[in-house]
């Protein structure tokens, strides 16, 4: 069970806590339109690319200043046609003009109606208008990486005829609208994913204006959700334990075997091939010796991700929570690279777990497990509950991924230890506390934080556990590299 975070609840150190709202659904992504008129939209009506200035317009032009995302779902758009703008403002010159005819008792200001009265009479459409009106939308591709885009194409279908469609978009969180482009039946997005996990595009309401101009009706277009993996750390080295499962792998086990590593030599026993003969042992020991080899075995690796918060670093801004699934997406990458099996838990609200597996495509099955941890960082838990033993097999090498900012996570070490399982400690950096000069106050207490840290790495390193650090900008393989001098050892039952 969880409860909501207490109000003035703090993080276990000093460091800046980000605060993440609740995930909500689709339609509490959605902002309301503007119902008053805007302004024509002709600049972006187009069947070709558009040009850069053209498209900067028309992006900013059909957010309407939608940026943010409002609390409360927006009524829908209301049914039928309604006035246009061409209309409320050639009308209201009109009324303007016999008003102000009338007040001033000269007939000859009449004339200055006449104008707007004319074209609204040009403008009466010929025929009738669209009884009935759709909108779908097709985007693709609905799983990405960060940085990448994400096309939309929504396609208006009317049983009339039309004039143009003036697009008026809502977005999410994590995606950027990058290109609009609109015509008689299409309307083409162009959007940009910014940051991993799993997000509501938003809503796009297409107004639909008869052949004249004069009215409009609107159709909504949801446009589901999408996942964005994070971008996978650079990692090409794979440290592996003492012990290896019995499964033919690609790691050189200590154990004698079928690979193809020469560990040594050792007198010949019938039935062996031949072909191994070391021939320099056998003359120099006057006995036939024959080469000994390692056996090859694969590894069985878990990547533990502490999201019990996400800590921001007061200087750089760097966000703990997606530096430790960007360490953890490149781990992943790593080993399943060489046939190893890897799974993943994440500890923080609801427990999120996948035993290992292997093959390239397991990747995607790991990285969509544990998007949905952003809305679980609302909410604290009494106690961490126990890890499923199916998600930490036995002997199986644990990368834990902590920025070691909450004292639970030594609750979760604790048991992980208890298992024997070989671990590793990779630490995110959190960043300092910020200091303003001339605090001696604030220096004390900064030096008792880094004494404090200092302590809980000491600690860890005095029962056996490997801690290394991975800063953000930097290769895995550089946090990794002191793992390689010897094999990781296990704690004992």
């Amino acid at each position: 069970m969880t409860e909501p975070l207490p109000p003035g609840a703090a993080p276990a150190d000093r460091a800046t806590t980000k605060p993440l709202p609740n995930r909500t659904t689709a339609a509490d992504r959605i902002t309301t339109k503007p119902v008053p008129n805007r302004t024509t939209a002709a600049d972006r009506i187009t069947t070709k690319p558009v040009p850069n200035r053209t498209t900067a317009v028309a992006v900013q032009r059909s957010l309407d200043g939608r940026h943010d995302v409002a609390a409360q779902p927006p009524p829908p758009p209301p049914p039928g046609w309604r006035t246009g703008e061409r209309t409320l403002r050639l009308g209201t010159l009109a009324v303007v003009a016999l008003t102000a005819a009338s007040v001033t008792g000269r007939p000859w200001v009449l004339a200055l109606a006449a104008v707007p009265l004319v074209l609204l009479a040009l403008a009466l459409p010929s025929g009738p208008r669209p009884e009935v009106v759709t909108a779908e939308a097709e985007v693709g591709p609905r799983r990405c990486f960060e940085g990448e885009h994400v096309t939309v194409r929504i396609t208006v279908s009317y049983d009339g005829e039309a004039g143009r469609l003036d697009p008026g978009v809502t977005l999410g969180h994590g995606v950027r609208l990058d290109d609009l482009a609109v015509d008689t039946h299409h309307v083409d997005l162009v959007l940009t994913a910014q940051r991993w996990g799993s997000w509501t595009l938003g809503t796009v309401d297409v107004d639909v204006y008869d052949r004249g101009g004069l009215a409009r009706r609107t159709v909504r277009v949801e446009l589901g959700e999408i996942a964005v993996f994070p971008l996978p750390g650079h990692a090409g080295l794979t440290p592996i334990p003492v012990r290896l499962p019995q499964r033919l792998g690609e790691h050189t086990a200590e154990q004698r075997g079928e690979g193809v590593e020469v560990t040594g030599v050792h007198p010949y026993v019938r039935g062996e091939r031949q072909r191994r003969i070391h021939w320099p042992a056998t003359t120099r020991r006057g006995a036939v010796q024959v080469h000994q080899f390692a056996a090859e075995r694969t590894a069985d690796t878990v990547v533990l991700l502490d999201v019990l918060a996400d800590v921001v670093d007061p200087v750089t801004g760097a966000s703990s929570l997606d530096e430790t699934f960007r360490a953890a997406a490149g781990l992943v990458r790593a080993y399943l690279r060489t046939h190893d099996r890897v799974g993943v838990v994440s500890v923080g609200g609801r427990t999120r777990w996948l035993q290992p597996g292997g093959g390239q495509g397991y990747f995607y099955r790991i990285v969509e497990s544990v998007l949905e941890v952003r809305k679980d960082l609302a909410y604290r838990t009494e106690g961490l509950s126990l890890l499923p033993p199916r998600a930490l097999p036995e002997g199986a090498l644990v990368y834990v991924i902590t920025p070691l900012t909450d004292q639970r996570i030594f609750d979760v070490l604790h048991q992980v230890r208890g298992r024997a399982n070989p671990m590793v400690v990779v630490e995110i950096p959190s960043g300092e506390p910020g200091l303003e000069p001339g605090d001696s106050e604030g220096e004390l207490a900064l030096r008792l934080w880094r004494a404090d840290r200092d302590a809980m790495r000491f600690a860890l390193v005095e029962r056996g556990v490997a801690v290394v650090a991975h800063r953000p900008g930097e290769t895995l393989d550089l946090a990794l590299a002191p793992l390689l001098r010897t094999r990781i050892h296990g704690g004992t039952r």
